[in-house]
């Protein structure tokens, strides 16, 4: 509920912080009727209406920007809208009515962000209290959105204001000492607030105003998630961990391997988030076999389940920030149980969070803005805001140095049946007896591409094309792909070129140490003609080096010479490439560091839920080793580094999830030699490979608002592997992903017209070919969108595909054996609110017998559960929720539960 503010004359002002109101419906708006004589003559006076004036942020290319307003009498004007070349638009209109306007503003017969406008208009000199200003009409997320009061003429009485919307808005009031007072308020998210003015307990003339907040585009998301763990000392006489497997099984039955760790007494212990109540037991063993004293009873309570409200958050860094400094705070969730915690900090620019645990079981989260500006900081806790989240916080000081380049790009000559196709590549420190390259033609029939080494560690794959169309290059050392691989490359004319078909790729996009050129390659063939333009932001000018290699590539290399994080963007004709701006951690060159050396690193045929670990030798170097390990899906999963002795640390892990893990390991700060390691998890002769799916479909290429559109992502070939879709476009999509025969089907219904980008990505970070594809979606808008970019994303960790196989005269098996189910899905484990998700159920193991599946929920039952057979005993099933919390699902194969049922849903 809004609070009113104090009781003052219009003489005595004073700045107040008023307590906003939550989101209240959508489209809920009240235009006000004034029941006071109006000045002038009819209504006709005007040269005493106050004038429309305002500025919105929006980037002019070659489109037709148009206006109209729509005033109360229902007659309709032209505002005048002015390009100001520096990426807003002023928009002046001189009204001639009083009262509630409404204004469309469109950019090629397409509303923009935020539009259309409602604006209230009244007399410069009315006799009563007035509010006018940009405020109360439009506004940025995080950025202040400021109006003025007027209580000259009023009389005595006392001015209350409130805002509503999707996000708490902090309102500040200054008195101007004039009998004018100038108020404003922070938006934290887009969408409609509504700003209550209050004179005397009495709406003024206009209030409630609508003012329509648009989402940033120069906003940068950096997100981290870490598991709060539960650790629980052991009675066990071993020393030696490394030797040990350890699982622990739920009072539901559920078992699930967990990490065994050193606790800081010395102690061994286990880690694992508890979901449940009761008695868990805990299973330790050496070699198969159990060890003396296993398995060992551990009592879990309520208190020690993840609770949001109790975590207490404190600390400087969530109030104010200086540039280039590292800002920081406290998270204390010692009385709040245990659970996962989730960070996000959204600002001007990308800052690397990192997390440190205390001695008082407290967490010290620090990061480093490199822009002004303000910043928004969302703190989750078991999938929970922690009380006082979004937090927003002021940063000052110096930007960052910014260098950049821009150079022409010339359409590439046409590449035809039969002659020599080039690709250039340059990789430092390789071998080339590592590396191997092949080319998918449209067709689908495989070739070895010849691989020749030139100078300075290039290398050219040459093929010769028997066909027409798009080709996937797929260029692999040592059994991973390369940076940029899997590459497309078009024999005969090229499709639709732009940003989203160029490639960048190499060292110098993920680390670069001071005074050393760190390079990159960019790959702009398949783009057509357009500007390409490098820019490096940071804490220190960057030198910039460009070589065109003539064949639709270039490189890059800079230089800078202070450590710090840098945003390099890569932009073609004005719009950022797939993944844009990337930020590079730069460090100072470190001799201990290089000293470090890794054993026993296995870089494929690691297996999800089997613990893997490696050893890092210090070879003599003193200081503090860290390690950091990036799941395919972009979490962080927990890691531990224990002490093996005195110069020899073990890094251990559990990977949840099948694809290529990147694993950060560093030395007083600095990167070792080889790091960022990249391994895969997964069976290595079906490791998932992007080179090898393919998309096709209506709906990568358009389709209409408010219709659903469909594509297929064949992964036949492909082996299993993560996969993850983002559609990026004018509004958010309700999306679903089904399993079918040739691997995915992905239905999408968008809601407003405009382009929408779809990026499939498949077993890691690796786009496959064609990635991103670009959709136009026509027809009328059906929501309305206050941000140009709205994303949705849906992530499937895939199962092994087969190309389909009849088996005929199979004699159908009586028995069942439910221990041989496998189940796999994101969604045994988490589920969201209004959306379909989904797993499968492969019982073609288990015998013959009907397959039953249940939701229970807190407080009202699931909505919809659908099972389909998709042959040979795999099925696959949907469920919709229609409310927060925790669920239980139960997948029975005739009577008995399958291996992991019940399954524990969280639903945030």
């Amino acid at each position: 509920m809004a609070l009113d503010g104090d009781q003052m004359t219009p003489q005595q002002m004073v700045p107040q912080q008023l307590a906003p109101s939550y989101a209240y419906p959508p489209g809920i708006q009240q235009p006000w009727v004034t029941d006071r004589p109006l000045m002038g003559v009819n209504g006709l006076d005007v040269a005493g209406l106050r004038p429309f004036d305002l500025v919105i942020p929006f980037t002019i290319k070659k489109g037709e920007i148009t206006g109209e307003v729509h005033m109360p009498s229902g007659k309709v004007a032209k505002p005048d809208i002015t390009d100001n070349k520096d990426g807003t638009v002023t928009v002046r209109y001189s009204p001639s009515e009083v009262g509630l306007h409404e204004m469309d503003i469109k950019y090629d017969g397409m509303h923009i962000p935020g539009s259309p406008l409602q604006f209230y208009v009244d007399y410069v000199n009315s006799g009563h209290v007035t509010a006018y200003g940009p405020g109360l009409i439009h506004g940025t997320v995080n950025k202040p959105a400021v109006f003025t009061v007027n209580t000259k003429d009023a009389g005595e009485g006392g001015l209350s204001l409130a805002v509503e919307g999707p996000s708490k808005a902090d309102i500040s009031c200054t008195d101007n000492q004039d009998g004018t007072c100038t108020v404003s308020y922070l938006p934290m998210l887009p969408g409609d607030y509504k700003i209550l003015v209050k004179y005397n307990d009495k709406h003024i003339p206009g209030s409630p105003y609508v003012a329509k907040i648009t989402g940033d585009d120069n906003m940068r998301m950096s997100q981290l998630k870490v598991g709060s763990t539960a650790d629980i000392p052991l009675n066990i006489t071993e020393t030696d961990i490394s030797q040990l497997t350890a699982t622990v099984t739920s009072p539901s039955g559920r078992e699930e391997p967990c990490m065994l760790k050193r606790l800081r007494n010395g102690h061994i212990g286990i880690s694992f988030v508890p979901k449940e109540i009761g008695e868990h037991i805990v299973s330790i063993k050496k070699n198969g076999l159990h060890i003396p004293n296993s398995p060992i009873m551990v009592m879990i309570s309520q208190s020690e389940i993840g609770d949001a409200s109790r975590v207490r958050v404190s600390g400087k860094g969530l109030l104010e920030g200086r540039t280039f400094e590292p800002a920081d705070f406290i998270i204390d969730t010692t009385e709040a149980g245990y659970g996962g915690l989730s960070l996000s900090i959204e600002g001007p620019s990308k800052v690397d969070i990192n997390t440190e645990d205390l001695e008082d079981g407290t967490c010290k989260v620090t990061y480093c803005p490199t822009e002004p500006g303000n910043y928004i900081i969302n703190i989750k806790f078991a999938d929970q805001h922690v009380p006082g989240s979004p937090f927003s916080v002021k940063v000052t000081g110096e930007g960052r140095m910014k260098e950049s380049i821009t150079r022409r790009r010339h359409a590439p000559s046409v590449a035809n049946v039969g002659s020599h196709c080039d690709l250039s590549l340059k990789i430092p420190e390789i071998d080339i007896h590592d590396m191997t390259a092949q080319v998918t033609s449209p067709s689908g029939k495989i070739h070895d591409a010849k691989i020749m080494e030139g100078e300075n560690n290039t290398y050219c794959i040459r093929f010769v094309p028997s066909e027409m169309g798009v080709h996937t290059v797929n260029v692999k050392y040592k059994g991973q792909h390369v940076s940029g691989s899997p590459f497309q490359f078009t024999v005969g004319p090229l499709g639709e070129g732009g940003a989203h078909k160029v490639r960048a790729g190499g060292p110098g996009l993920e680390r670069a140490e001071t005074g050393t050129p760190a390079e990159f390659s960019i790959w702009t063939r398949e783009a057509g003609a357009g500007a390409l333009s490098v820019a490096v932001e940071g804490p220190s000018k960057a030198d910039i080096a460009f070589e065109d290699r003539k064949d639709g590539s270039c490189e890059v290399s800079y230089v800078v010479q202070e450590p710090g994080d840098y945003e390099v963007s890569v932009k073609f004709n004005d719009d950022h490439i797939p993944d844009s701006p990337f930020v590079v951690p730069v460090s100072t060159p470190s001799e201990d560091a290089r000293r470090l050396t890794v054993s026993s690193l296995r870089e494929s045929g690691l297996k999800v839920n089997q613990p893997a670990s490696f050893a890092v030798s210090l070879n003599g170097a003193k200081g503090v080793l860290d390690a950091k390990v990036h799941s395919p899906s972009g979490a962080l999963e927990e890691c531990y580094v224990t002490e093996i002795d005195e110069d020899k640390y073990a890094v251990r892990f559990i990977p949840r999830e099948n694809g290529l893990y990147v694993i950060d390991v560093k030395f007083n700060g600095s990167h070792i030699p080889g790091s960022p390691f990249k391994i895969r998890v997964g069976d290595p002769s079906q490791a998932g490979d992007p080179g090898m799916v393919s998309a096709y479909g209506a709906g990568l290429e358009g389709g209409t608002t408010g219709v659903a559109a469909e594509f297929i992502v064949n992964t036949t070939k492909a082996g299993p592997g993560a996969l993850s879709i983002t559609i990026d476009g004018p509004s958010k999509v309700k999306m679903d992903c089904q399993e079918c025969a040739e691997g995915y089907k992905v239905i999408y219904t968008p809601m407003a017209p405009g382009n929408y980008l779809i990026s499939i990505k498949y077993g890691g970070p690796y786009h496959i070919v064609g990635s991103p594809f670009k959709a136009k979606v026509t027809g009328s808008r059906l929501v309305s969108s206050h941000s140009l970019h709205e994303t949705s994303s849906v992530y499937v960790d895939s199962i092994p595909k087969a190309d389909a196989v009849t088996v005929q005269g199979a004699a159908p098996k009586l028995i069942s054996d439910a221990s041989k189910v496998v189940a796999k899905g994101l969604s045994l484990n988490k589920a969201f609110v209004g959306q379909k998700n989904s797993f499968t159920v492969d019982c073609s193991k288990a015998g013959n017998n009907m397959l039953l599946v249940g939701v229970h929920g807190p407080r009202t039952p699931c909505e919809e559960i659908v099972v389909k057979h998709l042959g040979n005993r795999l099925y696959s099933v949907t469920y919709q929720l229609k409310e927060k919390g925790d669920y239980v699902l139960v997948v029975k194969w005739g009577e008995d539960h399958i291996p992991g049922s019940p399954f524990y849903v969280s639903v945030p």
